[in-house]
């Protein structure tokens, strides 16, 4: 068996988990990095957000083709190879984890592959392609991500019911999905399949789609996929999936007027849980609350004073921004520096066409607040740029403190609202 000392392990190489560990480094620590793939990604760039952003582009060229006929421009309907298309999905994640990998080691991380069991406050134990190492740090830092929420009411042995995971494997491209959560994965991969040809439906029990945000953001959105997708399904639930020869047969609980359909497929998208269960845990003090997240304090340091915890296993919102910046909180508080993690202006992006973007609060938070606020909104239909795009539907909508102008929160809806949140984000 193999022994490592080092002064930071990190558990968990995604977004959080290498930002970590490139930190450290940089900081002049000597880091061990382990996770289970061949090299740091972690969900978002092996099963997340990198394969759904590359769908997404593609889908977007495939919309903006069709659109283009209007403009005089006619390239003919597009063909879809999805053999080629999964190849250009799959290239994508190699190259960047590929790089990720190369940055390791350019920083002198030690990668190590394997699953890790802590075996107390200062120990763990990894079981690797290689062998077993045991590994003793002065600090640890989890960043162990998270996994799909499953409902065990609707889990059914079929290659019919689809994951967010398997989803993005694309495949294929179904003659008609039923999508269950109306959350952004749901309506993320719902507008990739219903853009290469499937007939989708979006199911979700609450009154909304998006439900926590902005709801003058998500009607703009809710007009442009009631165009797209064959049927959106609100205050309605799904109570039995079963499959038989034509399909899934899906019962319905709510609002919709059919009661049982029959889908070629059904893909699962209710939301993400913390990946907490992690082996040897109970050797330590850390505690998880009742929702699964590890407790943390405001320098993601837990109730065991030698072990932090960063990303989607610590807390909301599940975004790999947030858990990049908990990182670089967390790796400053272990060198000694200060620094507390504040969530206030960590903007989150929904990349639907057309996008919704928001940072700091929004209108109803600051209402819960009891917070006193003006509310500033510009349609983008007067918009020169939208117009001249012909992406006029949008929304850009500012949350104020009266007294002072300052900018409280800001909302975007329309075409590139992700990189244009970035200005609301300085301004917050």
């Amino acid at each position: 068996m193999a022994t490592v000392t080092t002064q930071v392990a990190v558990l968990g190489a995604g977004p959080g988990g290498y930002a970590a560990a490139f930190c450290a480094a940089d900081l002049g620590m000597q880091v061990a990095l382990v996770d289970e793939e061949k090299n740091p990604g972690g969900v978002c760039l092996y099963r997340g957000c990198i394969p759904s952003k590359a769908l997404l582009h593609v889908a977007k060229v495939i919309d903006e083709a069709r659109r283009a006929e209007a403009w005089g421009v006619s390239f003919g309907e597009p063909k879809v190879d999805v053999d080629k298309l999964r190849a250009f999905k799959e290239r994508v994640v190699e190259k960047l984890t590929g790089g990720t990998g190369q940055v390791a080691k350019l920083r002198k991380v030690n990668y190590i592959q394997g699953r890790a069991t802590l075996t107390g406050p200062r120990s763990m134990k990894v079981a690797g392609p290689g062998g077993e190492t045991e590994m003793k740090f002065e600090h640890c830092v989890l960043a162990t991500g998270s996994l799909p929420t499953r409902i065990p009411s609707l889990s059914i042995d079929s290659p019919r019911m689809l994951d967010s995971t398997s989803a993005l494997d694309l495949p294929d491209v179904p003659e008609s999905l039923l999508v269950i959560g109306g959350g952004y994965i749901g309506l993320e991969l719902g507008s990739v399949y219903a853009t290469l040809g499937s007939k989708v439906s979006v199911v979700e029990m609450t009154q909304g789609l998006l439900p926590g945000a902005d709801r003058d953001l998500v009607d703009v959105l809710h007009k442009r996929l009631k165009k797209l997708f064959a049927a959106i399904m609100l205050s309605t639930k799904v109570t039995k999936v079963a499959e038989d020869t034509k399909g899934i047969r899906v019962t319905f609980e709510g609002e919709v007027a059919e009661k049982e359909q029959v889908f070629d497929r059904v893909l699962v998208a209710v939301g993400r849980r913390p990946n907490s269960n992690i082996p040897g845990l109970d050797s330590t003090h850390v505690k998880v609350n009742q929702k699964g997240f590890v407790e943390t304090d405001s320098q993601r340091r837990t109730a065991e004073p030698t072990i932090f915890a960063i990303g989607d296993v610590a807390g909301e919102p599940m975004l790999a921004h947030k858990a990049s910046h908990e990182a670089r909180v967390a790796i400053e508080a272990i060198a000694g520096h200060k620094a507390v993690f504040d969530p206030a202006a960590i903007p989150a992006v929904v990349f639907t066409d057309p996008e919704i973007a928001w940072c700091g609060l929004t209108e109803a938070e600051a209402k819960s607040n009891g917070e006193e606020i003006e509310v500033a909104k510009f349609p983008w239909g007067a918009s020169g740029r939208a117009i001249s795009i012909d992406s006029p539907e949008g929304l850009t909508k500012l949350v104020l403190e009266p007294k002072t102008g300052r900018l409280l929160g800001m909302g975007i809806a329309g075409s590139g609202a992700g990189e244009l949140i970035s200005e609301g984000v300085l301004a917050v």
